[in-house]
Protein backbone atom coordinates (compact mmCIF):
# COMPACT_ATOMS: atom_id res chain seq x y z
CA UNK A 1 0.00 0.00 0.00
CA UNK A 2 1.57 3.33 -0.97
CA UNK A 3 0.58 7.20 -0.83
CA UNK A 4 2.48 10.06 -1.95
CA UNK A 5 1.87 13.40 -2.61
CA UNK A 6 3.29 17.14 -2.91
CA UNK A 7 2.95 20.85 -1.84
CA UNK A 8 2.03 21.93 1.77
CA UNK A 9 -1.32 19.68 1.54
CA UNK A 10 -0.48 16.92 1.81
CA UNK A 11 30.21 18.20 -3.99
CA UNK A 12 30.43 15.13 -6.50
CA UNK A 13 30.34 11.65 -4.98
CA UNK A 14 33.53 9.59 -5.40
CA UNK A 15 33.84 7.75 -9.08
CA UNK A 16 32.60 3.71 -9.07
CA UNK A 17 29.60 4.36 -6.51
CA UNK A 18 27.83 0.78 -7.39
CA UNK A 19 31.47 -0.78 -8.79
CA UNK A 20 32.95 -0.54 -5.39
CA UNK A 21 29.86 -1.85 -3.44
CA UNK A 22 30.19 -4.60 -5.37
CA UNK A 23 33.98 -4.98 -5.18
CA UNK A 24 33.66 -4.67 -1.01
CA UNK A 25 30.48 -7.44 -1.36
CA UNK A 26 32.69 -9.91 -3.29
CA UNK A 27 35.35 -9.27 -0.88
CA UNK A 28 33.12 -10.18 1.84
CA UNK A 29 32.37 -13.30 0.36
CA UNK A 30 35.56 -14.36 -0.58
CA UNK A 31 37.34 -13.12 2.73
CA UNK A 32 34.38 -14.67 4.63
CA UNK A 33 34.63 -18.26 2.12
CA UNK A 34 38.52 -18.14 3.33
CA UNK A 35 37.84 -17.38 7.75
CA UNK A 36 34.98 -20.35 7.06
CA UNK A 37 37.46 -22.70 5.64
CA UNK A 38 39.77 -21.84 8.47
CA UNK A 39 36.98 -22.19 11.00
CA UNK A 40 36.18 -25.37 9.97
CA UNK A 41 39.21 -26.44 11.40
CA UNK A 42 38.76 -25.70 14.78
CA UNK A 43 36.62 -26.66 17.38
CA UNK A 44 32.40 -25.14 17.07
CA UNK A 45 31.80 -22.34 19.06
CA UNK A 46 28.29 -20.63 20.00
CA UNK A 47 27.55 -18.09 17.43
CA UNK A 48 26.98 -14.57 19.01
CA UNK A 49 23.65 -13.33 18.23
CA UNK A 50 23.01 -10.62 15.81
CA UNK A 51 21.03 -7.21 16.33
CA UNK A 52 18.04 -6.40 14.55
CA UNK A 53 18.21 -5.65 10.61
CA UNK A 54 22.51 -6.88 10.87
CA UNK A 55 21.98 -9.51 8.73
CA UNK A 56 24.62 -10.32 6.31
CA UNK A 57 24.21 -11.41 1.88
CA UNK A 58 24.77 -15.20 2.86
CA UNK A 59 22.43 -15.09 6.53
CA UNK A 60 19.29 -16.52 4.91
CA UNK A 61 16.94 -15.75 8.19
CA UNK A 62 13.32 -14.72 7.18
CA UNK A 63 13.49 -11.28 7.40
CA UNK A 64 16.79 -10.65 7.59
CA UNK A 65 18.15 -6.98 5.69
CA UNK A 66 21.59 -6.32 4.84
CA UNK A 67 22.98 -2.55 5.45
CA UNK A 68 24.63 -0.85 2.75
CA UNK A 69 28.60 -1.34 3.76
CA UNK A 70 29.89 1.54 5.84
CA UNK A 71 26.88 3.18 6.52
CA UNK A 72 27.06 6.15 8.96
CA UNK A 73 24.85 5.67 12.20
CA UNK A 74 22.75 8.72 13.06
CA UNK A 75 20.58 9.18 15.38
CA UNK A 76 17.00 11.69 14.50
CA UNK A 77 15.96 14.00 16.83
CA UNK A 78 12.28 15.15 17.79
CA UNK A 79 12.84 18.89 16.67
CA UNK A 80 14.51 20.32 14.16
CA UNK A 81 17.11 22.49 16.00
CA UNK A 82 19.65 19.80 16.21
CA UNK A 83 18.72 17.56 13.20
CA UNK A 84 21.82 15.79 12.58
CA UNK A 85 23.28 16.53 9.48
CA UNK A 86 22.75 13.97 6.43
CA UNK A 87 25.07 14.15 3.25
CA UNK A 88 24.16 12.59 -0.12
CA UNK A 89 27.71 11.04 -0.50
CA UNK A 90 27.03 8.68 2.20
CA UNK A 91 24.18 6.34 3.01
CA UNK A 92 23.13 6.61 7.07
CA UNK A 93 21.28 3.29 9.71
CA UNK A 94 19.60 4.56 12.20
CA UNK A 95 16.04 3.53 14.10
CA UNK A 96 12.74 4.70 14.54
CA UNK A 97 10.47 3.92 17.98
CA UNK A 98 6.81 3.14 17.86
CA UNK A 99 4.88 6.53 17.49
CA UNK A 100 8.30 8.20 16.36
CA UNK A 101 8.76 11.38 14.92
CA UNK A 102 12.36 12.27 13.65
CA UNK A 103 14.10 15.01 11.47
CA UNK A 104 16.81 14.82 10.22
CA UNK A 105 18.91 17.70 8.42
CA UNK A 106 20.18 18.67 4.60
CA UNK A 107 21.91 21.29 2.81
CA UNK A 108 20.39 21.72 -0.94
CA UNK A 109 21.95 24.03 -3.67
CA UNK A 110 19.00 25.81 -5.34
CA UNK A 111 19.10 23.79 -9.13
CA UNK A 112 19.37 19.98 -7.64
CA UNK A 113 16.44 17.51 -7.02
CA UNK A 114 16.97 16.15 -3.98
CA UNK A 115 15.54 12.34 -3.44
CA UNK A 116 15.79 11.10 0.18
CA UNK A 117 14.77 6.78 0.41
CA UNK A 118 14.06 5.76 3.68
CA UNK A 119 13.83 2.07 4.37
CA UNK A 120 11.90 0.70 7.40
CA UNK A 121 12.70 -3.03 8.88
CA UNK A 122 10.19 -4.39 10.86
CA UNK A 123 11.62 -7.02 13.88
CA UNK A 124 11.28 -10.43 11.91
CA UNK A 125 8.70 -11.42 14.83
CA UNK A 126 6.54 -8.00 14.79
CA UNK A 127 3.34 -8.22 14.62
CA UNK A 128 1.65 -5.80 12.18
CA UNK A 129 -1.64 -5.05 10.40
CA UNK A 130 -2.00 -4.15 6.88
CA UNK A 131 -1.94 0.01 7.43
CA UNK A 132 1.54 -0.07 9.70
CA UNK A 133 4.18 1.45 8.10
CA UNK A 134 5.94 4.65 7.52
CA UNK A 135 5.65 8.29 6.23
CA UNK A 136 8.25 10.63 5.17
CA UNK A 137 8.43 14.64 4.17
CA UNK A 138 10.73 17.26 3.14
CA UNK A 139 9.95 20.52 4.54
CA UNK A 140 11.82 23.69 4.13
CA UNK A 141 13.45 25.99 6.88
CA UNK A 142 9.72 27.06 7.62
CA UNK A 143 8.03 24.03 8.12
CA UNK A 144 6.42 23.71 4.49
CA UNK A 145 6.18 20.33 3.27
CA UNK A 146 7.95 19.65 -0.27
CA UNK A 147 6.67 16.46 -0.53
CA UNK A 148 5.31 13.78 1.32
CA UNK A 149 5.25 9.66 0.63
CA UNK A 150 4.03 6.38 2.83
CA UNK A 151 4.48 2.92 2.12
CA UNK A 152 2.86 -0.02 4.49
CA UNK A 153 2.70 -3.19 5.41
CA UNK A 154 -0.31 -4.37 3.25
CA UNK A 155 -1.99 -7.01 2.45
CA UNK A 156 0.29 -9.85 3.61
CA UNK A 157 0.31 -9.20 6.78
CA UNK A 158 4.01 -10.07 7.47
CA UNK A 159 7.29 -7.51 8.10
CA UNK A 160 8.82 -6.56 5.65
CA UNK A 161 11.06 -3.97 4.96
CA UNK A 162 9.13 -0.93 3.55
CA UNK A 163 10.81 2.11 1.33
CA UNK A 164 9.10 5.68 1.02
CA UNK A 165 10.73 8.74 -0.63
CA UNK A 166 10.81 12.18 0.26
CA UNK A 167 11.64 14.52 -2.49
CA UNK A 168 12.42 18.33 -3.35
CA UNK A 169 11.91 18.85 -6.91
CA UNK A 170 13.78 21.99 -8.66
CA UNK A 171 11.29 24.59 -10.43
CA UNK A 172 8.38 22.90 -8.74
CA UNK A 173 6.61 26.21 -7.21
CA UNK A 174 7.28 24.87 -3.64
CA UNK A 175 10.56 24.53 -1.58
CA UNK A 176 12.42 26.44 -3.74
CA UNK A 177 16.08 27.78 -3.45
CA UNK A 178 19.75 26.85 -1.35
CA UNK A 179 19.16 26.05 1.97
CA UNK A 180 18.48 23.71 4.86
CA UNK A 181 15.82 21.26 4.44
CA UNK A 182 14.44 18.90 6.75
CA UNK A 183 14.11 15.44 6.62
CA UNK A 184 10.54 13.63 8.53
CA UNK A 185 9.91 10.51 9.30
CA UNK A 186 6.78 9.14 11.01
CA UNK A 187 6.29 5.96 12.39
CA UNK A 188 2.41 4.39 11.68
CA UNK A 189 1.05 1.93 13.54
CA UNK A 190 -2.64 1.11 13.52
CA UNK A 191 -4.22 1.15 16.86
CA UNK A 192 -4.55 -2.80 18.29
CA UNK A 193 -2.05 -3.96 16.14
CA UNK A 194 0.45 -4.09 18.89
CA UNK A 195 2.15 -7.19 20.53
CA UNK A 196 5.55 -6.73 22.65
CA UNK A 197 7.42 -6.78 19.32
CA UNK A 198 5.65 -4.27 17.58
CA UNK A 199 6.87 -1.68 20.26
CA UNK A 200 10.18 -2.18 19.18
CA UNK A 201 12.48 0.20 17.02
CA UNK A 202 12.25 -0.56 13.11
CA UNK A 203 15.86 -0.29 12.05
CA UNK A 204 16.34 2.84 9.19
CA UNK A 205 18.72 3.05 6.00
CA UNK A 206 18.61 6.58 4.68
CA UNK A 207 19.83 6.93 1.04
CA UNK A 208 20.07 10.86 0.14
CA UNK A 209 21.05 11.40 -3.59
CA UNK A 210 20.87 14.53 -5.72
CA UNK A 211 19.93 15.23 -9.50
CA UNK A 212 21.35 17.90 -11.26
CA UNK A 213 19.39 20.31 -13.55
CA UNK A 214 19.88 19.88 -17.48
CA UNK A 215 22.56 21.98 -19.09
CA UNK A 216 20.37 23.32 -21.91
CA UNK A 217 16.40 23.50 -21.20
CA UNK A 218 14.36 20.95 -23.18
CA UNK A 219 10.65 19.47 -23.44
CA UNK A 220 8.59 19.54 -20.40
CA UNK A 221 5.54 17.45 -21.66
CA UNK A 222 5.23 13.77 -20.58
CA UNK A 223 5.70 11.06 -23.29
CA UNK A 224 2.20 10.87 -24.98
CA UNK A 225 2.43 7.91 -26.55
CA UNK A 226 4.14 4.41 -25.92
CA UNK A 227 4.11 0.69 -26.11
CA UNK A 228 1.92 -0.63 -22.84
CA UNK A 229 0.64 -3.58 -24.27
CA UNK A 230 1.83 -6.53 -21.94
CA UNK A 231 4.23 -8.37 -23.66
CA UNK A 232 4.13 -12.49 -24.48
CA UNK A 233 5.09 -14.03 -21.45
CA UNK A 234 8.72 -15.70 -21.78
CA UNK A 235 9.57 -19.06 -22.01
CA UNK A 236 12.21 -21.89 -21.73
CA UNK A 237 13.87 -22.75 -18.60
CA UNK A 238 14.35 -21.28 -15.60
CA UNK A 239 17.85 -20.23 -14.62
CA UNK A 240 18.77 -20.53 -10.41
CA UNK A 241 19.82 -16.88 -8.96
CA UNK A 242 19.08 -15.96 -5.54
CA UNK A 243 18.54 -12.34 -4.56
CA UNK A 244 20.19 -10.22 -2.05
CA UNK A 245 18.98 -9.16 1.12
CA UNK A 246 19.06 -5.20 1.13
CA UNK A 247 19.31 -2.86 -1.87
CA UNK A 248 23.14 -2.90 -1.38
CA UNK A 249 23.44 -6.59 -2.14
CA UNK A 250 20.53 -6.96 -4.78
CA UNK A 251 21.29 -9.86 -7.30
CA UNK A 252 21.87 -8.82 -10.83
CA UNK A 253 19.26 -10.38 -13.36
CA UNK A 254 18.48 -9.20 -17.03
CA UNK A 255 15.79 -10.18 -19.69
CA UNK A 256 15.45 -14.16 -18.56
CA UNK A 257 13.44 -16.39 -16.22
CA UNK A 258 14.57 -17.03 -12.54
CA UNK A 259 13.98 -18.89 -10.39
CA UNK A 260 15.08 -18.90 -6.24
CA UNK A 261 13.03 -20.74 -3.15
CA UNK A 262 12.10 -18.54 -0.31
CA UNK A 263 10.73 -19.75 3.01
CA UNK A 264 7.89 -17.97 5.21
CA UNK A 265 8.81 -13.90 5.81
CA UNK A 266 11.76 -13.34 3.59
CA UNK A 267 12.24 -10.67 1.13
CA UNK A 268 14.97 -11.01 -2.09
CA UNK A 269 15.99 -8.20 -3.88
CA UNK A 270 17.43 -7.84 -7.93
CA UNK A 271 18.92 -5.17 -9.92
CA UNK A 272 17.97 -5.03 -13.20
CA UNK A 273 20.21 -2.31 -15.04
CA UNK A 274 17.76 -0.21 -17.23
CA UNK A 275 19.84 2.31 -20.22
CA UNK A 276 17.90 5.13 -21.45
CA UNK A 277 14.98 4.05 -24.13
CA UNK A 278 14.70 0.37 -22.77
CA UNK A 279 11.46 -0.90 -20.78
CA UNK A 280 10.91 -3.01 -17.99
CA UNK A 281 8.30 -5.95 -17.41
CA UNK A 282 7.90 -7.86 -15.23
CA UNK A 283 6.58 -10.75 -13.31
CA UNK A 284 6.37 -13.63 -10.13
CA UNK A 285 5.08 -16.95 -9.75
CA UNK A 286 4.51 -18.85 -6.86
CA UNK A 287 4.74 -22.81 -7.58
CA UNK A 288 1.95 -24.93 -6.21
CA UNK A 289 2.39 -26.32 -2.63
CA UNK A 290 0.32 -29.16 -0.52
CA UNK A 291 -2.20 -27.71 2.20
CA UNK A 292 -5.58 -26.55 2.01
CA UNK A 293 -6.90 -23.21 2.74
CA UNK A 294 -6.20 -19.18 1.65
CA UNK A 295 -3.56 -16.59 2.33
CA UNK A 296 -3.85 -13.27 0.96
CA UNK A 297 -0.88 -10.90 -0.28
CA UNK A 298 0.93 -14.28 -0.02
CA UNK A 299 3.83 -13.34 -2.38
CA UNK A 300 4.45 -9.92 -3.16
CA UNK A 301 6.64 -7.67 -5.58
CA UNK A 302 7.39 -4.61 -5.84
CA UNK A 303 9.63 -2.37 -7.73
CA UNK A 304 12.03 0.47 -7.53
CA UNK A 305 14.13 3.09 -9.17
CA UNK A 306 17.51 4.12 -9.09
CA UNK A 307 16.85 6.10 -6.24
CA UNK A 308 14.79 3.40 -4.41
CA UNK A 309 11.20 5.70 -5.39
CA UNK A 310 8.16 3.27 -5.66
CA UNK A 311 7.15 2.39 -9.01
CA UNK A 312 4.85 -0.16 -8.98
CA UNK A 313 3.98 -3.39 -7.07
CA UNK A 314 1.85 -6.40 -7.28
CA UNK A 315 0.41 -9.57 -5.40
CA UNK A 316 -1.31 -12.45 -5.31
CA UNK A 317 -3.50 -14.50 -3.12
CA UNK A 318 -2.45 -18.52 -2.46
CA UNK A 319 -4.49 -21.55 -2.30
CA UNK A 320 -1.50 -24.09 -2.86
CA UNK A 321 -1.94 -24.17 -6.53
CA UNK A 322 0.66 -22.13 -9.32
CA UNK A 323 -0.01 -18.16 -9.32
CA UNK A 324 1.69 -15.35 -10.69
CA UNK A 325 0.89 -11.64 -10.59
CA UNK A 326 2.44 -8.77 -12.84
CA UNK A 327 3.81 -5.40 -13.12
CA UNK A 328 1.63 -3.05 -14.94
CA UNK A 329 3.04 -2.05 -18.30
CA UNK A 330 5.66 0.84 -18.22
CA UNK A 331 6.66 3.27 -20.65
CA UNK A 332 10.68 3.54 -21.88
CA UNK A 333 12.98 5.08 -19.29
CA UNK A 334 12.60 9.13 -20.48
CA UNK A 335 13.42 12.12 -18.79
CA UNK A 336 10.70 13.42 -19.49
CA UNK A 337 8.55 10.97 -17.47
CA UNK A 338 8.53 13.07 -14.49
CA UNK A 339 6.33 15.42 -16.34
CA UNK A 340 3.24 12.73 -16.44
CA UNK A 341 0.76 12.15 -13.80
CA UNK A 342 0.05 9.07 -13.00
CA UNK A 343 3.35 7.60 -10.23
CA UNK A 344 3.95 4.48 -12.20
CA UNK A 345 5.03 6.72 -14.90
CA UNK A 346 6.72 9.60 -13.03
CA UNK A 347 8.77 7.04 -11.34
CA UNK A 348 10.52 5.53 -14.35
CA UNK A 349 12.34 8.86 -15.12
CA UNK A 350 16.09 8.35 -15.08
CA UNK A 351 18.60 5.34 -16.59
CA UNK A 352 20.40 2.84 -13.69
CA UNK A 353 19.37 0.31 -11.36
CA UNK A 354 15.92 -0.49 -11.28
CA UNK A 355 15.31 -2.89 -8.27
CA UNK A 356 12.91 -6.02 -8.16
CA UNK A 357 11.75 -6.90 -4.56
CA UNK A 358 10.32 -10.47 -3.57
CA UNK A 359 8.59 -10.76 -0.41
CA UNK A 360 6.99 -14.20 0.74
CA UNK A 361 4.15 -13.53 3.84
CA UNK A 362 4.88 -14.83 7.17
CA UNK A 363 1.51 -16.14 7.37
CA UNK A 364 2.10 -18.65 4.31
CA UNK A 365 3.90 -20.99 6.75
CA UNK A 366 0.96 -21.02 9.08
CA UNK A 367 -1.53 -23.03 6.09
CA UNK A 368 1.19 -24.70 4.01
CA UNK A 369 4.31 -24.93 5.91
CA UNK A 370 7.51 -23.84 6.56
CA UNK A 371 8.68 -24.30 3.15
CA UNK A 372 11.12 -23.17 1.21
CA UNK A 373 8.29 -22.27 -1.56
CA UNK A 374 9.74 -22.19 -5.54
CA UNK A 375 9.23 -18.56 -6.63
CA UNK A 376 9.97 -17.97 -10.23
CA UNK A 377 10.98 -14.40 -11.49
CA UNK A 378 10.57 -13.33 -15.10
CA UNK A 379 12.33 -10.35 -16.53
CA UNK A 380 11.63 -9.13 -19.96
CA UNK A 381 13.45 -5.46 -21.63
CA UNK A 382 12.85 -4.20 -25.10
CA UNK A 383 13.36 -0.95 -26.55
CA UNK A 384 16.73 1.06 -28.05
CA UNK A 385 19.43 2.04 -25.63
CA UNK A 386 19.41 5.87 -26.29
CA UNK A 387 21.59 8.48 -25.46
CA UNK A 388 20.72 10.05 -22.26
CA UNK A 389 20.14 14.40 -21.58
CA UNK A 390 23.36 16.44 -21.18
CA UNK A 391 23.39 17.63 -17.34
CA UNK A 392 24.72 20.35 -16.01
CA UNK A 393 26.84 19.12 -13.33
CA UNK A 394 26.90 15.61 -11.75
CA UNK A 395 24.41 13.40 -9.68
CA UNK A 396 25.38 12.44 -6.23
CA UNK A 397 26.45 9.32 -6.07
CA UNK A 398 28.17 10.29 -9.41
CA UNK A 399 27.31 6.92 -11.32
CA UNK A 400 23.46 6.51 -9.65
CA UNK A 401 22.00 7.14 -13.16
CA UNK A 402 24.31 4.94 -15.18
CA UNK A 403 24.91 1.51 -16.42
CA UNK A 404 28.12 0.11 -17.78
CA UNK A 405 29.23 -2.47 -19.86
CA UNK A 406 30.01 -3.94 -16.31
CA UNK A 407 26.21 -4.05 -15.02
CA UNK A 408 24.79 -5.34 -18.22
CA UNK A 409 27.59 -8.57 -18.08
CA UNK A 410 26.59 -8.74 -14.49
CA UNK A 411 22.77 -8.40 -15.16
CA UNK A 412 23.30 -11.75 -17.61
CA UNK A 413 26.21 -13.91 -15.36
CA UNK A 414 24.60 -12.60 -11.87
CA UNK A 415 28.77 -11.89 -10.70
CA UNK A 416 28.92 -8.99 -8.46
CA UNK A 417 32.60 -9.26 -8.20
CA UNK A 418 35.74 -8.90 -10.66
CA UNK A 419 37.69 -12.02 -11.79
CA UNK A 420 40.03 -12.05 -9.40
CA UNK A 421 37.72 -14.27 -7.03
CA UNK A 422 37.41 -16.47 -9.46
CA UNK A 423 40.61 -17.39 -9.09
CA UNK A 424 40.70 -17.21 -5.83
CA UNK A 425 38.07 -20.15 -5.57
CA UNK A 426 39.98 -21.89 -8.06
CA UNK A 427 43.20 -22.18 -5.65
CA UNK A 428 41.38 -23.28 -3.01
CA UNK A 429 39.84 -25.70 -4.50
CA UNK A 430 42.73 -27.25 -5.81
CA UNK A 431 44.70 -27.13 -2.52
CA UNK A 432 48.23 -27.31 -1.75
CA UNK A 433 47.88 -23.29 -0.56
CA UNK A 434 47.46 -22.52 3.09
CA UNK A 435 44.10 -20.40 4.08
CA UNK A 436 46.52 -17.21 5.33
CA UNK A 437 48.73 -17.81 2.19
CA UNK A 438 45.40 -17.52 -0.20
CA UNK A 439 44.33 -14.44 1.90
CA UNK A 440 47.31 -12.32 1.76
CA UNK A 441 47.61 -13.08 -1.53
CA UNK A 442 44.11 -12.10 -2.22
CA UNK A 443 44.40 -8.85 0.05
CA UNK A 444 47.62 -8.17 -1.98
CA UNK A 445 46.07 -8.47 -5.09
CA UNK A 446 43.28 -5.94 -4.14
CA UNK A 447 45.82 -3.60 -2.74
CA UNK A 448 47.33 -3.51 -6.33
CA UNK A 449 43.84 -3.57 -8.34
CA UNK A 450 42.70 -0.32 -6.01
CA UNK A 451 46.16 1.81 -6.63
CA UNK A 452 45.99 1.16 -10.16
CA UNK A 453 42.33 1.97 -10.45
CA UNK A 454 42.88 5.10 -8.32
CA UNK A 455 45.91 5.80 -10.92
CA UNK A 456 43.33 5.66 -14.16
CA UNK A 457 40.37 7.54 -12.05
CA UNK A 458 43.12 10.78 -11.67
CA UNK A 459 44.75 10.79 -15.44
CA UNK A 460 41.21 10.51 -16.37
CA UNK A 461 40.14 13.99 -14.74
CA UNK A 462 39.81 16.95 -16.54
CA UNK A 463 42.41 19.57 -15.58
CA UNK A 464 41.67 23.31 -15.46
Amino acid sequence: MRGRGGGTAAGAGSAGWRARRRAVLARGAVIGLLLGLSAALAPPTPAPALPAGAGTAADARPGSYTFTPGARTVAGTKGTTDAALLDPRHTYRSSLPRNGRLYYRLRLPAADTAYVPVTAVPPADATVSATDGIRVSLRDANGGSCFYASARIGAGLSPRPLTALAQREAGKALCQGAGTYYLLVERLDAEGSGAAAASEPWDLEIAPATEPGLAEAGPTTAPRTWDSATPEPLTGTPRDRSGGTGFATARPVGQGIWRTRLTPGETRFYEVPLDWGRQLHASAGLDGAPGHGYVGGALNLSLYNPVRDYVDDASLGYTGTPRSAALAPLPPVEYTNRYAVPAGVTSVRFAGAYYLVLHLSARLADTFGPGPFDVTLRVRVRGQRQAGPAYAGRPVPDDVFTVTDEDRDAALTGNTGGGTDGRVMRLVAVGGIGTGTVLLLVLGGWTVAARRAHTRVNAQKPTA
